[in-house]
């Protein structure tokens, strides 16, 4: 996987309605191209969820790995917008909050998110112009 040395590259539940959509959210606002994705289900996604010694059966959080560096939960959050410019990289204010706070709330969000927002049977396919954005 040489790509994720030159960009980030966002795991996410590729089942999950709201990650789908967070997904495509960043697609539409990184301009530059910046992110990669895959989703954690995937091979990629697995070999670099056992390269950082994560579970690879139970997906709870985005995964965004960043020059070598693994950023989980609300970490990962606030890094992309970092990485979106203005206005979203002014998200980076919330890292004043404790972290614990931070992750709380980010985790009460994913355990409902199946609930809230629904689900797929299979990984989201992207749209053509994207196509090359996902790694695997």
């Amino acid at each position: 996987m040489a790509d994720q040395t030159q960009h980030p590259v966002l795991l996410f539940d590729g089942v999950c309605n709201l990650c789908n959509a967070s997904v495509q959210w960043i697609l539409l606002r990184d301009k530059h191209g910046i992110f990669r994705f895959a989703s954690l289900q995937s091979e990629q996604g697995q070999a670099l969820l056992q390269q950082f010694g994560l579970d690879t059966e139970t997906f709870n959080s985005v995964v965004l790995v960043d020059n070598g560096q693994l950023f989980t939960q609300s970490d990962a959050v606030l890094q992309i917008a970092s990485q979106l410019g203005l206005p979203w990289s002014a998200a980076r204010v919330f890292r004043i909050l404790p972290k614990g706070l931070r992750n709380a709330v980010y985790d009460w969000v994913a355990r409902n998110r199946y609930r809230w927002f629904g689900r797929q049977e299979q990984c989201m396919l992207p749209r053509p112009e994207w196509k090359g954005r996902f790694i695997g």
